[in-house]
């Protein structure tokens, strides 16, 4: 029985390689769907946790794990032999850029190089790694090829790229549509069969490189736009005027503009990365992207505007910042998630602690996290730890953190998400 006819009868063992953020969703989602699934990682502690029925991701329910271990539709292993198993295996590990904000392509090589032998004919092999256009046949191809296995013909590569969104409660892996692009016609179709499986919604591209510069345009496109708002922040504050209540207006008109909001910089895996995988490829073209370079260098400075906007609002009150306790409200790079990748929070307080500040946190989805190989103390929100500190300082709005004991109890707040409502008084600021 060839892999289309395993695919449509059901019968096809699935392989996730990288059960973080994007693989253990894909991985619950391909067993609710009832195929069976092997999740490859190279952690021992995460393994553990899934064989005793544990997620350690909050958007996946500790039950459906459970549920699914219990009925054998997932199993766990570091043991990449059993790749073996497999009719189709996706590989999801990072693609982060180096310092000198360049593609690091080393964890997608390594998963690559780790399934490569084991795999038998007839398999597919999707890459859901976010980089720049090339990637799954300049490095991923090669790999699988130097096994003798032929793609096309002997193995089925293509691209589909993740689009998590963490903490989104209507968008989920199952309902966001799935961009497929494989590097043959037949590669294609082979992935549009397999995510159809646990996928409503599959969109089919021409090529790998349409499907990963799909993903880069849709970060991009946000990236600068969210860029521009900042910009336009930093002037109406010279102005007088409230960027955020300009947003509110703006967004009312019916068409032609989607609203996006200022903040204290950019976080997460993806905004923040992905459009620098293609400024880097561009400069082989002998192209300069020179809009994604602008939007990186103006949210890259947000952090920087937010420690000086701290040190006014504390000057009005004649205290400095060098011994001044902080107290800041949410260090998660978004509302509502425990996820401390890229968060911005990182960059303000590196930049608070080189100025002497006292910088304590609350967050209630991130119990511990260290700055330069030094822990930010927590603390509990309350009326004891607001009377102690001098500022409070809102990077994350967590919808579950009370705000009204915030802005009747703190002597100052500077508000860089609009937490308060755009609340006017006179010991909070608004970025």
């Amino acid at each position: 029985m060839g892999l289309e006819e395993r695919l449509a009868d059901g019968s096809a063992v699935f392989g996730v390689v990288g059960l973080g953020y994007v693989g253990l969703p894909l991985a619950i989602e391909m067993g609710k769907a009832g195929s069976r699934v092997v999740g490859f990682e190279v952690s021992d502690d995460k393994v553990a946790e899934l064989h005793a029925g544990r997620s350690y991701i909050p958007d996946v329910p500790t039950e459906e794990v459970a549920d699914l271990i219990t009925r054998d539709l997932l199993a766990a292993t570091t043991d990449f032999a059993r790749v073996g198993e497999c009719d189709a295996v996706v590989i999801c590990v990072p693609t982060p850029l180096d310092d000198m904000k360049e593609p690091d392509t080393s964890f997608m090589e390594s998963a690559t190089r780790a399934i490569a032998p084991y795999l038998r004919e007839d398999t597919l092999v999707t890459l859901e790694s976010t980089t720049y256009p090339g990637t799954t046949e300049e490095i991923v191809q090669p790999i699988l090829e130097s096994t003798g296995l032929r793609v096309g013909e002997t193995v089925f590569l293509a691209f589909s790229p993740e689009r998590v969104d963490p903490g989104n409660p209507v968008y989920q892996t199952r309902n966001t549509p799935k961009v497929v692009g494989g590097v043959t016609p037949r590669c294609t179709e082979l992935a549009v069969l397999f995510y159809e499986r646990f996928i409503d919604t599959v969109v089919a591209v021409s090529s790998t490189r349409a499907a990963e510069m799909t993903k880069l345009l849709e970060n991009i496109f946000r990236c600068v736009n969210i860029a521009l708002v900042n910009e336009l922040l930093v002037l109406s504050e010279r102005m007088g005027i409230n960027m955020w209540e300009v947003i509110e207006a703006a967004k009312t008109k019916p068409f032609g503009f989607m609203p996006f909001y200022p903040g204290p910089g950019l976080g997460g895996h993806c905004i923040p990365i992905d459009p620098f995988y293609l400024a880097w490829k561009a400069r082989q073209y002998d192209f300069h992207t020179e809009f994604i370079e602008l939007a990186g260098k103006t949210n890259e400075y947000m952090p920087y505007y937010v420690v000086q906007r701290l040190m006014d609002a504390l000057n009005t009150q004649q205290k400095a910042l060098s011994g001044a306790r902080v107290l800041m409200l949410g260090v998660a790079y978004k509302s509502d998630i425990d996820d401390m990748r890229e968060s911005p929070a990182i960059r303000v307080t590196q930049l608070l602690n080189a100025k002497g500040a006292d910088v304590v946190y609350h967050d209630p989805y991130v119990p511990s996290f260290t700055v330069d190989g030094r822990a930010v103390p927590s603390t509990e929100l309350s009326e004891a730890t607001l009377d102690e500190a001098d500022v409070v300082l809102i990077i994350t709005n967590h919808k579950s953190v009370d705000y009204h004991l915030v802005a009747e109890r703190a002597r100052l707040v500077l508000d860089t998400r609009n937490a308060l409502g755009g609340r006017v008084a006179d010991n909070v600021v608004l970025l």
